[in-house]
């Protein structure tokens, strides 16, 4: 029966990783593959992180099961963190923790929430937005439609965005990136949040907030920003929360689903369906990001050493957004790419065409996606001159 299966091509971007381990070039650099890279180009297990590890190893006592919304104290701790220790939300319980196989986990247990609980009800993501939202919603047979969010200049269209909104049919689902958004790595001032939860709240819509990166734009609190206001403001809110990027546990795949409704006996009800969509996905997630994470952010040594090393990650990822642009002036291009300064998180839309994508690639062994997404961390000090050269002759 096998026989009809037809090939279809493989994930873009793990194709740009093995085209990279191949390609001869000596200065070759990858700034395809959305992971945080540090000066030496390696992605680090962080030492808040290896300190954890050694004391689960030291004292775990058992593999067992940990049940459909997973560990109760990693769930807390992940609240807390997304919500803030003061929460007005938490103090009502109005909020519920299910731990989930990454925040892509969490995307998919949003996905079949929605599907089975509001049927007929559509999901809004921003165009562009990270290419796995409309394989996650489509598998899951929500229908998915766009809202512009970067206009054909290659910035933050948020009067378009904000139009869009106000035409959505009541009771759909919108999309949101809490911060960092990926690829643009435009985000939302203050005041935007405050414009959209206005929109959010008159047409009766319910907010899903991606928050993959917390920490990675201007600090943990000030990444939740949004998310918080929506939260505080709004009987119902869906966000999915990552570790992967700011515990740098890509592998562990950690991450948690949090379901915000008006009360909470209405939460419990909320709560309930959601511990059957993980049952019927894959029963109990991963234990083991988990534990980790919650032995970080429930001791105070620990957790101070994770926040020192994420601010050393934030500010060696902003640091670069600066150098590159003022790599950039010699070819007088600095203020035509000074947006990449401005914008937040590991990834820049770079408003370079495939074209010119290809030509980096082909000429210089420079690697990024053809949208001409760009991961910022994969540039260095030492490359730098080299990128800005290469950037320089394709768009000159």
């Amino acid at each position: 029966m096998f026989e009809q299966i037809e090939r279809v091509p493989g994930d873009a971007i793990l194709g740009l990783i093995e085209a990279f381990k191949k390609d001869p070039n000596p200065q070759k650099v990858d700034l395809g593959v959305g992971v945080y890279r540090d000066a030496h180009g390696n992605t680090p297990v962080m030492r808040a992180v290896k300190e954890a590890e050694e004391r689960l190893l030291n004292n775990e006592t058992t593999k067992s099961y940990i049940g459909s919304h997973g560990d109760p104290r990693y769930g807390q701790a992940v609240l807390e963190l997304v919500l803030g220790t003061a929460s007005p939300v938490l103090a009502a319980n109005r909020a519920s923790a299910t731990q989930s196989p990454g925040g892509t986990g969490a995307l998919r247990l949003a996905a079949d929430f929605i599907k089975s609980q509001l049927p007929g009800k559509s999901i809004w993501v921003s165009d562009p937005t990270w290419p796995n939202h409309l394989g996650i919603f489509h598998a899951a047979g929500v229908e998915l439609k766009k809202y512009p969010y970067v206009d054909a200049d290659n910035r933050l269209d948020f009067d378009g965005m904000l139009g869009a909104l106000q035409q959505i049919p009541e009771g759909d689902v919108v999309l949101l990136h809490a911060c960092c958004h990926n690829p643009s790595g435009f985000d939302l001032s203050r005041e935007q949040w405050q414009r959209v939860l206005e929109v959010v709240r008159e047409r009766r819509l319910l907010p899903l907030v991606d928050f993959a990166y917390q920490g990675f734009g201007d600090g943990l609190d000030a990444d939740a920003y949004g998310p918080r206001l929506l939260a505080e403001n709004l009987d119902e809110v869906m966000i999915t929360s990552s570790c992967s990027k700011n515990f740098g546990v890509y592998r562990e795949r950690t991450g948690c689903m949090i379901m915000i409704a008006r009360d909470g006996e209405q939460m419990e009800n909320v709560r309930s369906q959601m511990a059957i969509v993980a049952r019927e996905n894959y029963s109990n997630p991963p234990a083991h990001g988990g534990a980790v994470v919650a032995e970080i952010l429930n001791d105070e040594a620990l957790a101070n050493m994770w926040r020192e090393e994420l601010t050393e990650m934030r500010d060696r990822i902003n640091g670069l957004r600066q150098d590159f642009v003022e790599a950039l002036k010699p070819y007088g291009l600095d203020e035509r790419f000074a947006f990449i300064a401005e914008q937040r998180g590991m990834f820049s839309y770079t408003g370079l065409n495939p074209a010119q994508v290809d030509r980096l690639r082909d000429e210089f062994g420079i690697y990024m996606v053809r949208s001409g997404r760009a991961n910022v961390a994969g540039l260095a000090q030492e490359n730098l001159p080299y990128v800005a050269k290469a950037i320089a002759t394709v768009v000159g």
